[in-house]
């Protein structure tokens, strides 16, 4: 049995019809079992990933997740034991960085074969957030403190995203609200500290991200290293940069080859703690909850099974 998450407002809007017209119909037509939940509001991929995993009679869940990152980041906050779960994925987002990460096809069809036919489950690393009154937020590609995370925060209720995604552009929509951001955004000190013994002071902190893959924000390649199943983050810290370097700085992150510029700072480590001199906008995966002037985030080796292609 395939316990399927859809969320029918991915992709703007197109996420149900790509089930009703692409997904369920081949399904059927391969008589293969399944149980479908549509999302409605915010809250609800979290709370129908843990009613699966509550109610499940098998020791592994095969659980199907239609939508973008942050679908899949929302369906992580709901599930109480990751081991448990082989997670297929049909990228149906803007940004689809974790299919880039990991060579899905966002082809719906095409996704959805992998995922009955020629896939193989495969591990992946998982991250974790903390936040000083203990509460936690899970990521599976990466996470972000600072301008990234503003830039998500407002990307989620960007108009614009809706119609670039319509043109096949969704990722412009980051680099567009990126853009604009840049000129209002005020650099705050900021300090990491690796793995509990080497503290750096990044200066006037424009952002920091913690990356479990090498993309994010729709194709950005802030860590060109990044391998998904090392157990260790690939940090990349901004800070003491004008605004004009940045603004040179920023379209070569495509390519990886933003860390040419003195200020931009790539860092490695199984676990950092990130201090601000004021609380910032903090994402996972995208996702933007909550400010925060002091974060520890966590990296767990072989987290996630995630159904990818056989090599």
């Amino acid at each position: 049995m395939y316990h399927i998450i859809v969320n029918p407002a991915s992709r703007s809007g197109r996420g149900h019809k790509i089930w009703k017209e692409q997904v369920e119909p081949a399904l059927r037509r391969g008589n293969v079992p399944y149980h479908p939940y549509f999302s409605e509001k915010p809250g609800d991929v979290s709370r129908m990933a843990a009613e699966i995993a509550r109610s499940a009679d098998t020791p592994s869940i095969h659980m199907i997740v239609l939508g973008g990152d942050g679908t899949m980041n929302e369906v992580l906050q709901g599930l109480p034991d990751t081991s448990q779960v082989i997670l297929g994925y049909i990228p149906t987002g803007s940004s689809n960085d974790l299919a880039r990460g990991m060579h899905i096809p966002t082809a719906p069809r095409e996704a959805l074969d992998l995922i009955l036919h020629t896939g193989r489950p495969g591990s992946m690393d998982l991250g974790t957030v903390t936040y000083p009154d203990g509460s936690i937020r899970h990521f599976c590609v990466s996470c972000g403190i600072g301008y990234d995370a503003a830039v998500c925060e407002e990307v989620l209720h960007s108009r614009m995203k809706k119609v670039l995604n319509r043109l096949g552009l969704g990722k412009l929509t980051y680099l567009g609200v990126a853009l604009k951001l840049l000129f209002t955004a005020k650099p705050i000190p900021g300090r990491l500290t690796l793995d509990g013994k080497t503290s750096i002071d990044i200066g006037n902190m424009l952002f920091t991200c913690c990356m479990i893959h090498r993309f994010e924000g729709g194709g950005f390649m802030f860590a060109p290293d990044a391998d998904p199943t090392d157990g260790i983050l690939d940090l990349c810290s901004v800070g003491d940069l004008s605004k004009l370097l940045i603004l040179f700085a920023l379209p070569t992150a495509f390519k990886g080859k933003h860390y040419r510029f003195q200020g931009v700072s790539p860092y490695r480590a199984r676990s950092v703690t990130i201090e601000t001199g004021t609380p910032m906008w903090v994402h996972t995966d995208g996702e933007v909850v909550r400010k925060a002037s002091r974060i520890t985030v966590s990296c767990r080796q072989h987290g996630i099974r995630l159904l990818i292609p056989t090599p």
